[in-house]
């Protein structure tokens, strides 16, 4: 198994990185999902077509992480038909995730195409990487935040500004679920009975998602 890369929550030094660990907990952490994002185009079992960023290169490296919080899903997702995945940062728990390595232009622009904008604008990351937290709007992932760094680099991701209990719980669809599941099976750091019990916990697919079902999922030819 992968080892999990450490966090320092120390708040990063430099506030105009130009590189940053994008970290997903959702269905990017499928490269084939975040491909779309970084290249353009339309995922499988997705009805959206994506502009891609201004860099279309792919991280070079991803790296499996864990963060503080939890996550659960929430909303109704125009792509997916299902709950999105959202993360609470002041929530108790631990959080799945995986660490992209970006230049900042790119982070600027999946951050963009998530909250339903075009991408090429830059953001200033000044407020998130000296408070942790920066809420740009009041949409769902127009929330920025710093979850300290790795090797130097700020660890960033976007979520929601309201907390995991203030908004109704929604199951996810099977094409986004399956992407989340196989995207954190594929960074090597957990195995299928580890991630199907984690999901399966996650408010909005429990009671709705079982631990079999979800492993049902990864199993090939599925």
């Amino acid at each position: 198994m992968k080892a999990l890369a450490s966090i320092d929550p120390t708040p990063p030094t430099d506030r105009h990185p130009e590189r940053v660990w994008y970290t997903s907990y959702g269905s990017n952490t499928h490269l084939d999902r975040l491909a779309c994002y970084i290249r353009g185009g339309r995922p499988v079992g997705g009805v959206r077509e994506y502009p891609g960023c201004r860099n279309p290169t792919m991280p070079t490296r991803s790296k499996p992480v864990e963060l503080t919080g939890a996550m659960y899903f929430a909303t109704r997702s125009l792509v997916w038909g299902g709950g999105r995945a959202f993360y609470d940062p002041r929530a108790g728990g631990r959080v799945l995730a995986r660490a992209h390595l970006v230049t900042a232009d790119q982070f600027f622009d999946i951050a963009a195409q998530e909250m339903y904008r075009d991408p090429g604008m830059d953001l200033d990351l000044v407020d998130v990487l000296t408070n942790g937290r920066a809420v740009l709007g009041e949409g769902r992932y127009e929330t920025l935040v710093c979850a300290g760094q790795v090797a130097g680099l700020p660890v960033l991701t976007f979520t929601a500004p309201w907390r995991m209990d203030d908004v109704p719980w929604v199951p996810p669809s099977t094409a986004y679920v399956r992407y989340l599941t196989s995207g954190l099976l594929s960074a090597g750091a957990w195995d299928i009975e580890a991630i199907t019990s984690y999901v399966a916990a996650c408010p909005g697919a429990s009671g709705r998602w079982s631990e079999q079902a979800l492993a049902d999922l990864l199993s090939p030819g599925t």
